[in-house]
């Protein structure tokens, strides 16, 4: 198989579903990228710190360590110094060559799959991390130089491309970046919510429940057609069957998840549970839910518009006070609505008021930190 057809079924196979999702690698608190060393030479290839975790483009390491990609049904099998190891279109596991399953992330970014370094250790390379001295190198038994002499020989080209210390990619300006969610969607009035976050040039992550897009697939293929964050709110919203068990919860999620692939053909692992997180997501649903690579988000503005409907004048005054309490802390807001008729009303004013603060709209996405009650970052 041509390289070009192998990158075309690696496409087919990854775009759908290309979600991030967090591994332990690598301890990347050192630097948010860094320029990745392959044996004795210093290549161009990036390597992006993700929640303490080195990515990289998988194409471009196959090029420097003239790995072997092949198109299999079921994912990427990557090969290389006698050994392979195999990519699963699930995007957060992987079988090795004695047919064990490990952890193993990839996600898309700038159109590339990106792999965690740490698969280059199951291909038998060794891995060298030095943070203090921007080290990220991998080698085989054809490296000349030590560690020590590859610092001294390129210690000018191995500073990082972003400030040390970031360990997770952040978006907009810290404390001036708002993220709007809009759970139990979508619903009959999505569409105007949507015009109306495009008359604002406003993005927003939409939280919905499985039936509603079966409902209603064009404002689904809408929200995703014009940028906004993707992202799942369960299938029944009901206490009593999606806290039936963590198995239940994670069935209702894996279901959601089905019907948003079925839709756009992309999937998520953005979740927010019915009522928010407290006090019923707990550790036993977390741990259940998240070691399946879902990542769990909260809030830290209630509009209570769920409670207040028609009394916008009550929902603008809380939203707003509470965005400017987080400003005193340059805390970014994640501001809970509801994809409801009843919030039309109110929107218009609250972005208004906020991009003239100027406040800027972006979507969660899963390289970001997660914000829940339990403050887990998974």
């Amino acid at each position: 198989m041509s390289l070009k057809k192998v990158w075309l079924l690696l496409i087919v196979l990854f775009i759908g579903s290309g979600s991030i999702r967090a591994i332990d690698s690598v301890n990347a608190a050192g630097a948010g990228s860094l320029r990745l060393g392959v044996n004795d030479k210093l290549t161009t290839i990036e390597a992006v710190s993700v929640k303490d975790t080195y990515y990289v483009p998988l194409r471009d390491l196959s090029q420097e360590l003239k790995l072997t990609l092949t198109g299999v049904s079921d994912g990427i099998k990557v090969t290389g110094q006698n050994r392979s190891i195999k990519l699963l279109n699930d995007h957060a596991t992987a079988t090795l060559g004695d047919g064990k399953t490990i952890s193993m992330s990839t996600f898309l970014k700038n159109g590339k799959t990106m792999v965690p370094l740490k698969l280059t250790s199951y291909l038998g390379f060794g891995i060298s991390f030095k943070a203090d001295q921007y080290l990220l190198r991998v080698k085989d038994g054809s490296a000349t130089l030590d560690d020590a002499t590859f610092v001294s020989k390129f210690k000018k080209e191995l500073k990082p491309t972003a400030t040390p210390g970031t360990s997770t990619p952040t978006v907009g300006k810290q404390g001036k970046t708002v993220y709007l969610t809009f759970d139990d969607g979508p619903t009959a009035t999505t569409s105007t919510l949507l015009d109306i976050l495009a008359k604002y040039d406003a993005k927003a992550t939409f939280f919905m429940i499985g039936p509603n897009m079966n409902q209603h697939t064009a404002q689904v293929k809408r929200i995703a057609n014009e940028g906004h964050g993707l992202a799942l709110h369960g299938m029944t919203h009901r206490k009593e069957k999606f806290y039936a068990s963590p198995a239940a919860a994670l069935g209702e999620m894996d279901n959601d998840n089905a019907i948003l692939k079925k839709i756009t053909g992309q999937s998520t692992t953005l979740i927010r549970p019915p009522y928010g997180s407290k006090p019923y997501f707990t550790k036993a649903f977390r741990d259940k839910v998240l070691a399946q690579g879902y990542h769990l988000w909260d809030w830290n503005v209630d509009s209570e518009d769920w409670k207040y409907k028609d009394a916008s004048t009550t929902i603008y005054n809380s939203v707003m006070n509470q965005v400017h309490k987080l400003q005193k802390s340059q805390t970014n807001p994640v501001i809970l609505m509801h994809d409801q008729k009843a919030t039309l009303k109110v929107l218009p004013r609250i972005l208004e008021s906020l991009k003239k603060e100027g406040y800027t709209f972006h979507v969660i996405s899963s390289d970001l930190k997660p914000l829940n009650f339990w403050k887990d970052t998974r």
